[in-house]
């Protein structure tokens, strides 16, 4: 697809926060001052995207709580490991979630910045309550979905118009849904996920150059059931999926082999929570093997995951982070030469 070579070299969102920033509260000025160290570190690695490292937020999904009303956080850890928050109302925005940043981004780069956000099925799913849907809440986690997809929806059209040109929703639910004996649905089927997924992200417009993706997890079930992976990319109109592909499994592949032709695949060939990292011909054949089913013009590198689930809880070191981010440049040059 036109203008994947813009964003060859890619990852997440999420950088590991300096230690200086975690040991205080840190001021609005301080946080940009952070963003702005990161923005560099970024640039100097010569990533093809940059964003704020998700420095001013708790965790990738903060950007709507801390911006939309209707969810209260518990004390309790989720499956995930994250702490739960439970939707008590239909949510409302307050006013945007991540453009405020994203326009100050773009005074610190001559690129376009990338924004990534939850996705509102993820949401949907996670923070759903019966409890609350008995005493004024949300009917359902469709419902509670709709409502949430709507509000994504509109931030995507507000970082357009701020000049961003690559924004990623991550779900690390969906993928599960592809296995040949996929778990109980819980709270939100996988018809409903994907339903709620593509309100999310229809625009009737595509300005050029913006591409918006989709990260339905972050490692591939043990077998792939190729319908229901069909199903997936069939029913979510995104243009860039990102998909793990650290071992090149059978499953990896498959995913790779049911993705249509007109959309672009992001290899997810770093492992951020790895003690380190493959040898270069290791990952070279790989992508070889993935390129017999991809044309490799349609397709980038990153990690298969952010660096930072959560501030306080990173999954590599700062300096580990950087020789991963670097070895990504290096596959990716390998593939591609200096051709961005």
């Amino acid at each position: 697809m036109a203008d994947t070579f813009n964003y060859r070299i890619d990852h997440h969102g999420s950088l590991v926060r300096p230690a200086a920033f975690l040991a205080a509260e840190a001021s609005p000025e301080a946080q940009f001052e952070a963003v702005k160290e990161a923005v560099a570190f970024q640039r100097k690695l010569r990533s093809t995207v940059v964003t704020d490292g998700d420095f001013p937020r708790e965790d990738f999904r903060s950007a709507v709580f801390d911006a939309v009303s209707g969810f209260r956080r518990t004390e309790e850890a989720g499956a995930d490991g994250l702490t739960r928050w439970v939707a008590e109302s239909l949510p409302k925005a307050n006013g945007p979630l991540l453009a405020d940043w994203a326009g100050r981004l773009t005074e610190l780069t001559v690129i376009a910045p990338k924004a990534s956000l939850p996705s509102p099925a993820y949401l949907a799913a996670t923070c759903f309550d019966p409890g609350s849907a008995a005493s004024g809440g949300p009917a359902s986690a469709r419902e509670l979905g709709e409502a949430l997809a709507e509000i994504i929806h509109a931030e995507i059209e507000l970082l357009v118009s701020r000049g961003v040109r690559l924004i990623q929703l991550n779900n690390p639910l969906l993928l599960a849904h592809t296995a040949a004996e996929p778990p109980a649905p819980g709270a939100l089927s996988f018809e409903d996920a994907l339903a709620v997924e593509a309100l999310a992200v229809r625009l009737d417009e595509r300005p050029e150059g913006v591409r918006i993706g989709l990260c339905p997890g972050w490692t591939a079930p043990a077998e792939v059931k190729r319908a229901r992976a069909e199903r997936l990319y069939g029913q979510v109109p995104v243009d860039r999926w990102i998909l793990p592909y650290l071992k090149g499994t059978a499953a990896e592949l498959d995913l790779l082999r049911a993705l249509p032709e007109d959309r672009d695949a992001c290899l997810g060939v770093v492992d951020p929570a790895a003690s380190g990292v493959d040898d270069i011909d290791t990952v070279m054949a790989r992508i070889d093997a993935a390129a017999e089913l991809k044309d490799i013009e349609d397709m980038a590198l990153s990690p298969s995951r952010g660096f930072a689930d959560s501030a306080a809880h990173p999954l590599s070191t700062a300096e580990a982070q950087r020789l991963k981010l670097i070895h990504v440049e290096t596959l990716a040059r390998y593939c591609w030469g200096n051709e961005f």
